[in-house]
């Protein structure tokens, strides 16, 4: 397995295994037995970083949420899993009525829990309480809530830092001027700063101008442009101070300097939906809109290329290419069944060519 250290501040960094668990189906689609048979598996294998939230999965039986993290508790207290395992929760999507979905009938999106101080702190004691745990080591503001003063959400979140129950901060689906203006908010206020982004990012190039229900303005889950240029900006910050997130195979390489200097420093993407439910080899699963544009076709060649060089799946490639890029980034992925977690366990293995890497890169 390889390696990444997440975070900047000695007391609340952690070493995390350079591929991401996803635990939104267990306890919910994928039952009781698989799940605790994937999740054996990828802790056997050196997998110490799992991902879930606090409203997975409430669509599946149309509840608020909390099977997967009630799963993950009794896991680990059948397993006596210690804090040797990572687990990254997130707030403020949770429906405030049983839901199955976020749109409603009406077409409206539904209430949910948002992210005042009040629903963060209420959200970090249920997740704590579902997965027997006293620290949630990374928690992440799950999708952004304009109607709460941005310092309160970021005082929000310091609280349960400062107060111990909390070790990292992380945000997903927010633009990333939101982003950058809530760590400034932080810096200036010597607070706890989101460092762990959650967006989804794969090796085809999505159009993000397609509005879906969380901005008329553009997807606004997805790693585009924007955000791209905001994590290298992060990447280079570290590089310059000597400092580092790093990547390495058997124990981590790098550790981040205590603070940081610059607003962006230190920061690292967790990529969701790395492998596109399939899109990349199902032919039961097309492609979405957003990949429709000239540039997917010729990504598509040189992947399957680099693939049949390599003796790799496809979806192999993939990982590979985003666990070992310039960028700080560690895969997320979801798994079934042990045999879908055994494929991508075989990217961590898989070395590109720095000649492969350019072909690829350069695609598209």
């Amino acid at each position: 397995m390889k390696y990444r250290t997440i975070g900047t501040d000695p007391a609340t960094r952690r070493e995390v295994s350079g591929l991401s668990l996803g635990a939104m189906l267990m306890g919910s689609r994928t039952d009781e037995a698989t799940s605790f048979a994937i999740l054996d598996r990828f802790a056997e294998a050196g997998g110490t970083f799992i991902d879930t939230s606090g409203n997975y999965a409430f669509w599946v039986n149309g509840t608020q949420g909390g099977e997967s993290e009630e799963l993950l508790g009794r896991w680990r207290r059948s397993r006596g899993i210690g804090d040797e395992i990572v687990i990254a929760t997130k707030v403020g999507a949770r429906p405030l009525a049983p839901s199955a979905g976020f749109v409603g009938p009406d077409g409206s999106v539904i209430e949910m829990d948002g992210l005042s101080a009040k629903s963060i702190r209420e959200s970090a004691e249920r997740s704590m309480s579902r997965m027997g745990l006293s620290r949630l080591d990374l928690m992440y503001a799950h999708v952004d809530d304009p109607s709460v003063p941005l310092a309160e959400t970021v005082e929000g979140f310091a609280e349960l830092v400062t107060s111990g129950f909390v070790g990292l901060l992380g945000v997903s689906n927010t633009w990333s001027w939101r982003v950058e203006r809530a760590r400034s908010l932080a810096l200036a206020a010597g607070l706890p700063r989101y460092e762990v982004l959650q967006y989804s990012y794969t090796y085809l190039r999505s159009l993000t101008t397609r509005p879906n229900w969380l901005s008329p303005d553009g997807d606004v889950g997805v790693a585009g442009p924007d955000l791209l240029s905001y994590l290298r900006d992060s990447a280079a910050s570290d590089s310059g101070s000597g400092s580092g997130s790093g990547s390495g195979s058997g124990s981590a390489s790098g550790s981040g300097s205590a603070s940081g200097s610059g607003s962006a420093s230190g920061m690292t993407l967790v990529a969701y939906s790395p492998l596109i439910g399939g899109g990349y080899v199902r032919p039961d699963k097309p492609l979405g809109a957003e990949f429709d544009h000239p540039g997917t076709e010729r990504r598509l060649f040189a992947l399957r290329a680099v693939a049949a060089e390599t003796g790799a799946t496809v979806n192999q490639v993939v990982l590979a290419w985003m666990m070992d890029g310039e960028l700080p980034v560690i895969p997320l992925v979801g798994a079934s069944s042990v045999a879908q977690l055994e494929e991508s366990l075989g990217a961590v293995d898989l070395e590109l060519s720095a000649e492969q890497r350019s072909r690829l890169d350069a695609a598209g």
